[in-house]
């Protein structure tokens, strides 16, 4: 009850620039969050949590492996379980709120992994693509489309290219048929001042929605986040306790708290929010989300969250400093799929030390 006290008395107090705002939040605490737990998430965990995403109120839960449809493998990590299995245990539990699914195409095929997922009741779709690389997206986008699903656009590595580029890119996802299309900081290296440029870019040249998708490499998710409202973004993606790839994605209980406060009125139930954000601390994640060493490294170089395990490996078996390894692939702008290069450049680092000893 003092919960909806506090809510109605947030909601008195919006401002004439939020009064009329309206966003969508989407979970991807199951696909995300798959990243922190080398993609092991089992049936049990699925099943809770999606029964707590359905509680709380949310309007679409992500659920698959980190990279989407079809990326389990040796290269980018091998799922306990399948698709199919994945987004089976969470549809049992859902009801009013809406699966849906992320793929990348070139890991993902529509016929081996999209059409599978469908069958299994995906209403929601995420294609993604490399921030210079909206083309590739355009089959699977329309594919979605004649199926029936919502789709959305998704710019990875949004840091790479400026404003102007990005509405560029984003402009071939709306002539694809996409909903909306979303920025992800997927390095986790925008300050408020990036999204707003970038965010509001989009926002004015595009008739569809934007979104953004934070990570929280410089303690900025739900910064930026609260930026990309202000710059007119309408589709936000989180997840329960920041739970994600690196230092983790914005907390959707917290973001959730902030806007209320703000007086953006979300429709979710903050109490279960945050009984949700305390079951993955407990029972999901095997060590505490945030910023360490690595993980602010790879924000201030710009590179991808999941390179971290990579390249703390090639570093300890070249017997090299991994902040250098990190800093020359931001140089190189190594981005995900590309996990052979840093073994070469922790080579080409490790020569290079031994010459000036």
């Amino acid at each position: 009850m003092q919960l909806l006290q506090w809510q109605k008395n947030m909601q008195k107090k919006r401002s004439s620039v939020t009064k009329h705002k309206k966003i969508t939040i989407f979970d991807s605490t199951l696909r995300d969050g798959s990243h922190a737990v080398k993609h092991k998430l089992t049936k049990e965990q699925i099943s809770d949590y999606a029964k707590g995403a359905e509680k709380a109120g949310v309007k679409v839960l992500m659920v698959g492996h980190g990279n989407g449809l079809g990326a389990s493998s040796l290269h980018l990590g091998m799922s306990h379980l399948s698709d199919q299995e994945m987004l089976r245990a969470a549809r049992s539990r859902l009801k009013k709120t809406q699966l849906g699914s992320f793929i990348i195409p070139g890991f993902g095929t529509i016929k081996r992994d999209l059409d599978p997922a469908i069958s299994e009741g995906i209403k929601v779709l995420m294609v993604a693509s490399h921030c210079t690389e909206a083309n590739i997206t355009r089959q699977h986008i329309e594919y979605g489309i004649k199926k029936g699903l919502s789709v959305y656009g998704v710019l990875m590595m949004s840091h790479m290219i400026s404003a102007k580029e990005l509405a560029q890119q984003a402009k071939q996802m709306q002539e694809y048929g996409a909903l909306g299309v979303l920025l992800m900081d997927s390095a986790g290296s925008y300050l408020p001042r990036d999204v707003n440029e970038k965010v509001s870019t989009l926002v004015r040249e595009l008739t569809i929605e934007v979104g953004f998708h934070a990570h929280d490499n410089l303690g900025m998710s739900v910064a930026n986040s609260i930026t990309a409202v202000e710059a007119g973004a309408t589709l936000i993606d989180t997840t329960s306790k920041g739970f994600g790839a690196g230092a983790g994605n914005c907390p959707l209980e917290v973001f959730v708290a902030a806007v209320e406060k703000m007086g953006i009125k979300t429709s979710l139930d903050l109490y279960t929010l945050m009984d949700n954000a305390e079951y993955v601390a407990s029972k999901i994640m095997t060590q505490p989300q945030g910023i360490n060493t690595i993980t602010l490294t790879s924000g201030l170089a710009g590179v991808f969250s999941g390179f971290a395990p990579h390249a703390v490996k090639a570093a300890t078996n070249y017997h090299i400093d991994v902040r250098d390894l990190l800093f020359a692939l931001g140089k190189e702008g190594v981005v995900a799929g590309q996990e052979d290069i840093i073994i070469h450049l922790a080579e080409r680092i490790s020569r290079k030390n031994k010459k000036t000893t």
